[in-house]
């Protein structure tokens, strides 16, 4: 009796001392730990605030995420814009991000591009570098856009993504073109699918007012526009 009481008491001192050891050593280790790996595989990454704030993701196709505002998300009007990185505001909003793709279809036509945007607050993409092509034609160029004021609509753009194609959703577009409602462009500077390099500066309303522009044959123009798109003046190397 008195070993096995002995043997007990040993065991419940060697416990309570192990114990304490882990308890005292998990509260002085306030080291930040860090991971180290030569190579890693993942579908996507949720980068976030030490509040749980999302602030960047990185995924593929199948993970992408849909339209995260205030920290909630809603299905993507597109329904998935593909692989890429979204980055979001201090306060969990989608603000800007990184999307490419590429693939040849069954009738060996290649479609792709590479998309790179910074948004207004609770807006859209105010500022767009972006690149596209589709069966050999191909366009590139630096584009920025009005915004308005108010944030934007997710429902009013959700239910105008579902619209089928028809003179509903024709005419829906041109209320929206027509009062801003999705805000207007007002530079673009690229290269056009039919080759030529151009710039154009458009008005509030997004009208183009002034078009500078050098054909694929190197002909070259610059064109003053009026509200109705017609040229008013056009300046030409031969004055002609």
């Amino acid at each position: 009796m008195n070993g096995n009481r002995l043997l007990i008491l040993y065991s419940g001192v060697l416990t309570a001392a192990m114990a304490f050891s882990l308890g005292t050593g998990a509260m002085a280790d306030t080291t930040p730990k860090k991971a180290a790996f030569d190579e890693i595989d993942v579908k996507r990454i949720n980068v976030r605030e030490d509040d749980g704030t999302i602030r960047m993701i990185v995924s593929n196709t199948s993970r992408s995420p849909g339209i995260i505002y205030h920290g909630k998300e809603r299905p993507h009007p597109s329904g998935n814009r593909g692989a890429g990185i979204i980055f979001y505001n201090n306060e969990g909003t989608e603000n800007g991000g990184l999307t490419f793709s590429g693939q040849k279809g069954p009738d060996g036509k290649v479609s792709g591009g590479g998309h790179l945007s910074f948004d207004q607050f609770e807006q859209d993409q105010v500022i767009q570098l972006t690149q596209s092509e589709y069966a050999g034609r191909r366009w590139a160029g630096m584009i920025v856009n009005d915004r308005p004021d108010a944030p934007l609509d997710f429902d009013e753009a959700m239910r105008f993504s579902k619209l089928p194609d028809g003179p509903e959703k024709t005419a829906l577009m041109q209320k929206f073109q027509a009062e801003g409602t999705f805000g207007r462009q007002r530079v673009y500077v690229g290269k056009t699918r039919d080759r030529d390099s151009a710039v154009m500066l458009n008005d509030a309303m997004g009208r183009p007012r002034i078009l500078m522009k050098v054909m694929a044959d190197g002909k070259a123009s610059i064109d003053f526009l009026d509200e109705k798109g017609g040229v008013v003046r056009s300046v030409t190397p031969d004055g002609k």
